[in-house]
């Protein structure tokens, strides 16, 4: 901003020449100019600007590779650091936590859209967010997978199997995690997408979780419950993060069932937050670097079913095809979702009921 200064000797006379209340009148405007001119600068006249990002479990592996080539590219064209604070948790958790105050999100990276509309629902998110960036708001994208013992002692070749008497599967809480609700969605599609009938889904949804002995609060946590503790004969998780934890175990068995889930994993800004903080430029432009090739491209390399099929390509990687691929607007959308299986008294709800008793 080009400001044009009065010679000092010229404002002095002009200070003498002022009356009571015009002198008055002369400093406030002078003061209201001060502040026009503080103002200017903005986020970019700051050293370094503080991001609050709130994630799901999983995602803690993509972020540490992606938020550096942010921060680098950010500090090359605006000569500003930007500090990221970081919590990650179950996504259902994660969300409650943004709607109630606890964590003042500059962005979420959540595990499914319903999080994300409950928050907007909240008042937090502007209605629209998934129009605002591409792919509608769809950042990350996998399907499910279903991880074994070594050697796959109990032979398990398909959902199907898991309701077998003999198998134990270890999982999330849908009350509390993102991988528990696509990991009942997709059991129950297995059957619904195939051509059963609802009665039938009940019916193998509940063999299964009636086996279930304790339910884990998070993905990681259902995790390290299988890999670190042994425990449970099968996991059912999501398929990048079974292939980061064969690169660590080679002798990880899994399989990705040719009838499955598509899980799409959103990203939003909070438009209350960034508004509050001074962050949204910041925030906006994150957002928009996870769809940038080269988070795309890191996405890929930890097991992402890359948003951009291209850069899944280019990194090499060969997914297990999937003969029969469907979302979560094919089981009703996710309003009729939360309401029917997610809500109290819902499907989940009845069915873990029905389990103890």
């Amino acid at each position: 901003m080009n400001v044009s200064l009065l010679p000092i000797r010229s404002l002095f006379r002009r200070f003498r020449s002022l009356s009571g209340r015009s002198f008055l009148s002369f400093l406030l405007v002078g003061l209201l100019a001060s502040l026009a001119l503080a103002s200017c600068g903005g986020i970019g006249s700051k050293p370094e600007v503080k991001l609050n990002l709130v994630s799901f479990s999983v995602t803690k592996a993509a972020h540490d590779q992606i938020i550096p080539k942010f921060v680098e590219k950010w500090r090359k064209e605006h000569n500003q650091k930007v500090i990221f604070q970081r919590s990650y948790g179950g996504s259902l958790a994660q969300a409650d936590d943004v709607i109630a105050g606890k964590q003042e999100a500059d962005v979420v990276h959540l595990a499914l859209p319903l999080d994300v509309m409950r928050i907007s629902q909240a008042g937090l998110i502007n209605r629209g967010w998934e129009d605002r960036v591409p792919r509608r708001g769809v950042v990350s994208h996998s399907v499910a997978a279903i991880v074994t013992r070594a050697g796959n002692p109990k032979k398990i070749q398909s959902w199907a199997d898991l309701a077998r008497e003999d198998v134990t599967v270890l999982s999330a809480d849908p009350k509390t995690s993102g991988i528990a609700i696509w990991q009942l969605l997709a059991l129950w599609g297995s059957v619904t997408q195939t051509g059963g009938e609802p009665q039938q889904a009940w019916d193998f949804v509940r063999r299964i979780y009636q086996k279930i002995p304790t339910l884990a609060r998070d993905a990681r946590e259902a995790s390290n419950a299988f890999f670190q503790e042994g425990k449970g004969d099968v996991l059912v998780t999501y398929e990048n993060e079974v292939i980061l934890a064969a690169r660590n175990q080679p002798d990880t068995n899994y399989l990705v069932p040719p009838v499955n889930i598509s899980i799409d994993n959103p990203v939003a800004v909070v438009d209350r937050n960034v508004d509050k903080h001074g962050t949204r430029e910041v925030a906006e432009a994150f957002v928009n670097f996870l769809y940038s090739e080269p988070a795309q491209q890191e996405l890929a390399k930890l097991g992402y079913r890359s948003v951009n099929p291209f850069v899944a390509k280019d990194e090499g990687l060969q997914f297990p095809p999937i003969e029969t691929l469907f979302n979560a607007q094919d089981l009703g959308g996710w309003t009729l979702i939360e309401k029917e299986f997610l809500a109290n008294n819902g499907i989940f709800e009845q069915i873990k009921n029905q389990s103890a008793s």
